[in-house]
């Protein structure tokens, strides 16, 4: 007995353990709170991130763009888009920084504890931040600084003051360095998506997309490197004559190359520019007659595309890019530079790499879109082949596949019951009675039972499928199902047990049901073997409905009460087609019986009329005359003489037995034709238990 009072009492000690943290967890204020990282917020929240990530890869290499080759030989920068850029870098990096902050509000599961089950989550904040920062930390911090603004804001000014020509060179270099852990950053946030959700795209088509879109971006990326190297490639050059030149009269200058001081010694740089052989032997349009080759970055200044405007940059090197990755670079003609060579390897493998993973990944995408359309077409292939083998008639081999059409076109591949079977049982019991309940509710011999029984029915509820012509069950063959028919029309027909001169046929609708017999063995007590159909059930067009087994109907009717009352008696018998086709015939057998009472009573009425006739009368009669009277008018008249002669006697015995006998053959020929053999009142359910 202690046994049984402690339970309880530590049940309701968990319980309200449970309530107690469930209170205090929202009474902390919700920067506070600490998060379940497979929570629907932090899901949410991550998908944010990822979309903001993939737009910061995107803002990033746009910096690229911003150095140029001017018209004047010179460099110059596009400083109006350089802070346009800085803008949106800077409310991409807002993100990264409320990414950190998240991830130190983020449980974990403790590595311990992952043996069975999700894991135990840690919860203590302390625990958090250390585990953090001995992990992601680094890596989220570093992708999270605002290195490019620092770089245009401090660096590039100090550079110009100083005459230095790196200027260009170093917002690139920070760019790429930066590059690198903010891809780190992408990488497990994509698995952790996976591993929360199982996808990173919900449907096929957005799965693909979102693979092209990271091809596009790579290629975004190799087009703004190209560019950005060109230019740094066309700077090299210029230094490199220059420096020959130093000696020279006028002398080169580097400032000379900067077209923020073209203005202040515009006579001395046009002097310059007159006598110089700089600009000749770094023209890439003349490469050939140059000592300095271009290779693969000639294209921007054969093309212009250094002094393009930014629009016309951006989508030009995008093109470049996407070109050559999808080439895997076979179409770069470099030259002996190292850094060129590099760059040109680095292209193919990347390109080579990348464009296998984008069409490995869209065939799988969208292969998963016709994946249930190509087993299907498989399947009708094997069929094919299968009734070819076994050669059967053609009109059986079109029944097949219009049952394998019909088949698809309800279900399209998907194995209902498989899915069913996989959930649990409450989330199972309430998806049937989603689909089932205002179906079943809809047979008018349902309408009777309460909602406990219909939700057990509904639970046990399996949909069928025939095609037009199919025979459903035959008759005295055993019933093993009921059917409630949801959409199409069947017809029942009875011979009786195969009584010559009887067939009853009926047509089954939609709120129908056939196989009733089933019921009544199911309630049964001591019912072992199948009942017999009494009718045969043919499918006229396709069918749609549920069927209830007859284990499922023997379960319930020993397991619910209700299902023997004398209410569902009356409605048994009301809808049963069965008891409906026993009435009938009921009926008409006492209709005919009285009409056989009926007519033999009025022959023997007018056989009473022939004996009490009046002799006097004989020269008055006439066969017309008993021709013309009815069944019901005397054949006597009241004034006639009440003497019998012995010869009117005798002619109005033979008149009455010949009529007689032609009456009784008449009833005999049309009671052959419509004779009907007794048909045996069907087996009541034992609906004694009210």
């Amino acid at each position: 007995m202690t046994r049984i009072f402690e339970e309880p009492a530590s049940h309701l000690r968990y319980l309200q353990q449970s309530l107690k943290n469930k209170s205090s967890s929202t009474d902390v204020p919700w920067w506070r709170q600490i998060l379940d990282p497979n929570s629907d917020i932090v899901n949410r929240w991550n998908y944010v991130f990822l979309l903001t990530c993939l737009i910061s890869l995107f803002i990033d290499p746009l910096y690229f763009y911003v150095p140029f080759v001017s018209e004047r030989a010179c460099m110059s920068t596009d400083d109006e888009a350089a802070r346009e850029i800085t803008i949106y870098r800077s409310l991409t990096d807002i993100f990264y920084f409320l990414h950190i902050a998240m991830k130190f509000r983020t449980a974990f599961v403790a590595p311990s504890s992952r043996v069975f089950g999700r894991g135990e989550l840690v919860m203590d904040p302390r625990e958090i931040a250390i585990r953090y920062l001995k992990t992601d930390f680094i890596v989220d911090f570093t992708a999270a600084l605002p290195l490019p603004q620092i770089v245009i804001r401090y660096v590039i000014p100090a550079a110009k003051r100083n005459g230095s020509g790196h200027s260009k060179s170093t917002l690139a270099l920070i760019v790429l360095i930066q590059y690198v852990p903010r891809l780190f950053v992408i990488f497990p946030l994509n698995q952790q998506i996976i591993k929360t959700t199982g996808f990173i795209a919900k449907t096929a088509w957005a799965g693909a997309a979102y693979n092209l879109l990271l091809f596009m971006l790579a290629s975004h990326v190799a087009g703004a490197s190209w560019y950005v190297a060109s230019i740094g490639r066309q700077f090299s050059c210029w230094a490199i004559e220059c420096n020959k030149e130093r000696d020279a009269v006028p002398p080169c200058i580097l400032e000379f190359l900067d077209c923020n001081n073209v203005d202040e010694d515009s006579y001395i740089r046009d002097y310059w520019r007159n006598s110089t052989k700089v600009l000749d032997k770094c023209d890439a349009v003349n490469d050939e007659d140059s000592g300095f080759k271009f290779g693969i970055f000639a294209d921007a200044f054969t093309n212009e595309v250094a002094s393009s405007s930014f629009m016309a940059k951006y989508l030009y090197c995008l093109w470049w890019g996407l070109r050559n990755l999808s080439s895997y670079g076979q179409n770069l003609n470099t030259s002996t530079y190292i850094g060129e060579t590099l760059f040109s390897i680095f292209i193919s493998i990347i390109g080579l790499v990348l464009f296998a993973q984008l069409i490995g990944n869209m065939q799988t995408y969208l292969q998963s879109m016709t994946v249930k359309i190509e087993e299907w077409r498989i399947r009708k292939r094997d069929i094919e082949e299968w009734m070819r083998h076994r050669q059967l008639p053609e009109d059986l081999q079109e029944r097949v596949r219009r049952f394998d059409q019909c088949k698809w076109l309800a279900t399209r591949g998907v194995n209902e019951e498989e899915i069913l079977e996989s959930l649990p049982l409450d989330l199972r019991r309430q998806i049937q009675r989603h689909l089932c309940l205002n179906l079943v509710r809809r047979v008018p011999f349902f309408e009777q039972m309460d909602d406990q029984l219909l939700d057990a029915i509904c639970e046990r509820l399996v949909s069928t499928l025939s095609i037009m012509g199919t025979y459903v069950v035959l008759e005295d063959d055993p019933v093993n199902e009921m059917l409630f028919i949801i959409r199409g029309q069947l017809e029942s027909s009875t011979t009786n047990g195969g009584r010559s001169g009887f067939f009853n046929s009926i047509t089954l609708g939609p709120n129908d049901f056939c196989g009733e017999e089933l019921l009544t063995w199911a309630l049964l007590p001591n019912s072992t073997q199948l009942p017999a159909s009494t009718r045969t059930v043919r499918t006229l067009t396709e069918v749609e409905a549920f069927a209830l087994r007859a284990e499922d109907l023997k379960f319930f009717a020993v397991q619910f009460k209700r299902l023997h009352s004398m209410k569902l008696q009356h409605a048994f018998r009301y809808y049963s087609h069965q008891w409906r086709t026993w009435g009938a015939c009921f009926i008409q057998a006492a209709w005919r019986r009285y009409r056989k009472k009926k007519m033999e009573y009025e022959l023997a009425l007018q056989e009473s009329y022939y004996y009490n006739q009046d002799p006097n009368d004989e020269g008055n009669y006439s066969e017309q005359s008993f021709d013309d009277a009815g069944p019901e008018q005397p054949l006597v008249d009241s004034g006639s003489r009440g003497s019998q002669q012995l010869g009117a006697t005798i002619l109005a015995k033979r008149f009455a037995a010949n009529t007689r006998r032609g009456i009784e053959q008449k009833m005999a020929d049309s009671s052959s034709s419509l004779k009907m053999p007794k048909l045996f009142k069907p087996d009541e359910p034992d609906f004694s238990a009210e």
